[in-house]
């Protein structure tokens, strides 16, 4: 055999581990399969980012019986288009549109947080609401905004919107599996620690999974027309949804006219 340096036999082996260490976490990264899901709570900051970001996914998911429940964080009293509207009434709007919204894709467990809209901040009060929500839930899967500024959709950004992913991946790591985080949840409420098993992250710049949402897309659209307050005014707002998704599954090699939803799944096991 020829002679090698030792520091390059070390290289060598270096970078054979660092393949095989890459080939784990490209396998711990592959989603679960849905038939092994039977919960699924998804967290959003505002009433409609649910529907806007996965409301064709979360269809599906229900019609596959698994059961979905939504935990919304603001009031969403900043929203709207309509200055007439007084402000006071505003939450109470946007909570039953989003209820309506929630049975067009199978949801009725709806959690409304009622922070205030536009002053959303991933406080240790906000993080204890989420996991409150987890352990009352146990989700094996959770949908969650992207905690990270998407300089390429910067309205996919809003500060609540990552105000409520980083409150709620902290929720799932470290504190909803520890029972020391938040004792009282579990002296006082009785609520189990809970290990949430995968994370969705919608809205992210390296999405790495897309869901064929063309035999759903009709229900996305009955869930965001649902939410009056926000779209009523917006007559190109189909087309517009239409040109996202079909956008999505152009960069997957889906056929022309399907539409898709695409999200970042992270291990979380």
């Amino acid at each position: 055999f020829p002679s090698h340096d030792s520091k390059d036999i070390l290289l060598s082996l270096s970078v054979v581990m660092t393949i095989g260490f890459a080939a784990v976490i490209l396998l711990l990264m592959k989603p679960i399969d849905d038939s092994e899901i039977e919960r699924i709570l998804v967290v959003t900051a505002h009433p409609d980012d649910c529907d806007f970001g996965a409301a064709g996914t979360i269809a599906q998911w229900s019609a596959k019986g698994i059961k979905v429940s939504y935990c919304i964080c603001t009031n969403g009293d900043q929203g709207g288009e309509d200055l007439s509207v007084p402000r006071e009434e505003m939450p109470k709007i946007r909570q039953h549109e989003q209820r309506q919204a929630g049975l067009a894709v199978g949801v009725t467990d709806i959690t409304f947080l009622n922070y205030r809209d536009g002053w959303l901040v991933p406080t240790i009060e906000l993080r204890k609401d989420i996991v409150r929500q987890i352990r009352i839930t146990k989700p094996d899967r959770m949908l969650i905004q992207s905690p990270e500024r998407n300089w390429e959709r910067l309205f996919a950004s809003h500060p609540d919107h990552m105000a409520a992913g980083e409150a709620a991946i902290q929720a799932v790591y470290p504190d909803s599996r520890n029972p020391f985080a938040f004792e009282d949840l579990l002296k006082d409420e009785g609520l189990q620690p809970w290990r949430v098993k995968e994370v969705w992250v919608m809205s992210s710049q390296t999405p790495d999974h897309y869901v064929d949402i063309t035999s759903t897309f009709d229900k996305k659209m009955q869930a965001l027309h649902s939410h009056v307050s926000q779209t009523a005014h917006n007559e190109n707002l189909e087309k517009m949804v239409r040109e996202w998704g079909e956008r999505n599954a152009a960069i997957n090699n889906l056929p022309t006219g399907s539409v898709a939803e695409v999200f970042k799944i992270v291990n979380t096991n």
